[in-house]
C-alpha cells in the first residue's frame, strides 16, 4: 500500500533535456521540476540497484515492492528533499503485520543511533545558549553522577566535544532495549551497569581524544548533562530546543512510547519477519536509541542544518557551530554526524538500527539534496541501500553507484574445494560464513565484518561470482571480495575477506 503525504512543487517551468548533462553541482544549485516529480518516484520505485552491477549484462529489474517481500521488510516510509525544501514523500506496506495497519507519512519509526545527531542538535543548542561546554571535563557539569578516573584520563579528560565526535574513550557501543514487560533503568543504573540495566558500565577505556570509537556509552553521558543543565527530563528538553523550533510535529523521545501514540507507531520485525516481541523494545538510553520519529520529521531537522551552515537559519544555533558541527573531528566524524571522506561532495549523514527497525538520513551539505528512508525490518539496511542506489541514479547524485565488475566461469571441479566453513575469530563469535556449491554455483551465508564496527550478516545463500579462480563477488556486498588461498598441499585454507583499504582473514574450520 501506498500513501502519498504531500506534492509541494516547487518550479513550473519545463527544463531543456540537457539538463540530464549537467554536473551534480549544477544540478545541486536547480530546483527540481515539478512535472518530473511522480515520474521519478515511479522508476525509483521500479528500478532498485544492488551494489554490483555485471559488465556487459543489462540492469536487473528489481521493484520495491517485490524488494520488500524478499528482505521481510513490512513497511518503508521515503522523505526525499532538496534546495531546503521537501519535495516529495510516500510509505508503502503495514505498521502492524497482524492488523494490516498501513505505513502512512505519519506513521512513527524507531529512529535508532539517528537519535544521536538529534539529540546532537540539543545539547549544542545548550552549547550556544552558554549552558554547556563543549572543551571542558564533563565531570565538571555533571552533579549527580561522576564518571569515573582512571589511567586513560590523568592527561586528557573526557569532554563534550569528544562524546560528540565518538573520541571520548568512552566504552558501550550500543545498547539492546528492553521488552515492553521489563523494568527500565535510570540514567545513572544505566551508566554504572547497574540493575535493571542490561549493559555493562560506561568506563573510560582509551585515553580522550586518541582514537575513534563509537560509543552509545558517551550519548548516555550527554543526556545526562542535559537533564542536569536545566532541570528538566530528556523528553521536554528535546521538545523545547529541537523538535519545537524546527516543527517536528510528529517526534518524541518519551521512553516506554506512551499508550496514547501506539496505534500510530511500527512495529519491528526480525531477519525472516519474525514480529519483535510486544511489537517494539523501550530504549531508556533516549539520547543514543531512543528517538520515535517520521522521515518529514527527519528531513526538516536536516534542512535546518543545511540553511544554518549557509547562514540562513538560526532557530538551533549559529552559522559558527554548525560549521564546526560539520567538520572532522575525528577521521570522517562531525559533531553528531558522520561526514563524507576526504575529497568527495560535502554530506551528513547516519543510519539508525533497532531491534526490528533500520533507517537511514543522507543529506548534502550546501543544500543540495537529501533522503530520509525509515523501515520496519531488521534487513531494511540492505533494502535502503538499493533504494538509495535507485534514487542516486535518478537524480545525478555523486555517491551511492552501482560498482561494475566482469566476471569469468569457473571450473565447477574447483568449486568444491572452497565450500567449507570459515571463521574470522572475533571475541563474540559473530563472524563465522558458510559456503556452499549447488548445481555448479558457489552460495556463501552467515557473518562477517571488514572493521571494527560492523557486521555484515547474510541470512540466505547469494551466489558468490568469480572475478578470478580465487577471487569471488556478490551483487549484493558491494566493493567487498571473497580471496580464497591455499596452502602449500593445494588446499583452501582461508579467506581473505577484502572491502577497499580493509581486510581480515577467516580461517577454514569446516568443510
Amino acid at each position: 500500500m501506498l500513501q502519498n503525504l504531500f506534492y509541494r512543487p516547487i518550479c513550473t517551468c519545463r527544463m531543456a533535456a540537457i539538463l540530464i548533462l549537467l554536473s551534480f553541482q549544477t544540478r545541486a544549485q536547480q530546483p527540481i521540476p515539478a512535472d518530473t516529480t511522480q515520474a521519478r518516484i515511479d522508476r525509483i520505485q521500479n528500478g532498485l540497484l544492488p551494489s554490483v552491477v555485471l559488465k556487459g549484462q543489462p540492469l536487473p529489474i528489481m521493484k520495491l515492492t517485490d524488494r520488500m517481500q524478499y528482505y521481510h521488510v513490512p513497511g518503508i516510509s521515503v522523505t526525499y528533499f532538496d534546495h531546503g525544501q521537501l519535495v516529495w514523500s510516500r510509505s508503502y506496506g503495514v505498521a502492524d503485520q497482524q492488523t494490516g495497519r498501513p505505513v502512512t507519512p505519519e506513521t512513527l519509526f524507531q529512529a535508532g543511533s539517528i537519535s544521536k545527531p538529534i539529540a546532537a542538535l540539543g545539547a549544542l543548542s545548550l552549547v550556544e545558549k552558554g549552558k554547556l561546554k563543549l572543551d571542558e571535563n564533563v565531570n565538571d557539569q555533571l552533579t549527580s553522577w561522576k564518571l569515573p578516573d582512571n589511567e586513560f584520563t590523568i592527561s586528557q579528560k573526557v569532554t563534550l566535544r569528544r562524546i560528540l565526535s565518538h573520541s571520548s574513550g568512552v566504552s558501550v557501543h550500543g545498547f539492546g532495549g528492553y521488552e515492553r514487560t521489563q523494568p527500565v533503568p535510570s540514567v545513572t543504573q544505566i551508566l554504572d551497569g547497574t540493575k535493571p540495566a542490561n549493559s555493562p558500565p560506561v568506563r573510560v577505556e582509551a585515553v580522550p581524544g586518541s582514537q575513534w570509537n563509537y560509543s552509545g556509552g558517551g550519548t548516555t553521558i550527554m543526556q545526562l548533562m542535559l537533564m542536569e543543565a536545566m532541570g528538566k527530563s530528556f523528553p521536554t528538553l528535546m521538545q523545547e530546543l529541537v523538535f519545537g523550533p524546527l516543527g517536528m510535529r510528529h517526534s518524541t523521545y518519551k521512553e516506554p512510547l506512551p499508550l496514547a501514540l501506539y496505534r500510530n507507531a511500527a512495529h519491528g520485525y526480525g531477519p525472516r519477519g519474525e514480529p519483535v516481541p510486544g511489537g517494539f523494545r523501550t530504549y531508556p538510553e533516549m539520547a543514543a536509541a531512543g528517538l520515535w520519529t517520521t522521515p518529514t520529521d527527519l528531513a526538516l531537522a536536516a534542512i535546518d542544518v543545511q540553511n544554518a551552515y549557509a547562514g540562513a537559519s538560526h532557530k538551533l544555533f549559529s552559522q559558527a557551530l554548525t560549521k564546526q558541527m560539520l567538520t572532522r573531528q575525528k577521521d570522517t566524524w562531525g559533531l553528531g554526524f558522520n561526514l563524507e571522506k576526504p575529497g568527495a561532495t560535502p554530506r551528513f549523514y547516519h543510519f539508525g538500527v533497532s531491534d526490528g527497525f533500520v533507517a537511514v538520513l543522507q543529506a548534502y551539505r550546501d543544500q543540495g539534496p537529501g533522503i530520509v528512508i525509515m523501515t520496519n525490518g531488521r534487513q531494511g539496511e540492505k533494502l535502503i541501500n538499493e533504494l538509495l542506489r535507485a534514487v542516486a541514479h535518478e537524480y545525478g547524485w555523486p555517491d551511492f553507484q552501482p560498482a561494475s565488475r566482469a566476471f569469468i566461469t569457473p571450473d565447477p571441479a574447483s568449486l568444491q574445494n572452497l565450500a567449507g566453513t570459515y571463521d574470522q575469530a572475533d571475541a563474540d563469535g559473530q563472524d563465522k560464513f558458510t559456503v556452499t556449491t549447488r548445481n555448479g554455483h558457489l552460495f556463501i551465508t552467515g557473518s562477517y565484518s571488514v572493521g571494527t564496527t560492523y557486521h555484515f550478516t547474510i541470512s540466505e545463500p547469494i551466489e558468490l561470482l568469480a572475478e578470478s579462480s580465487q577471487q569471488y563477488f556478490t551483487l549484493q556486498t558491494g566493493e567487498t571480495s571473497f580471496r580464497f588461498e591455499k596452502s602449500g598441499q593445494g588446499r583452501v585454507e582461508r579467506c581473505i575477506v577484502v572491502s577497499g583499504v580493509n581486510q581480515r582473514e577467516a580461517k577454514k574450520v569446516g568443510h
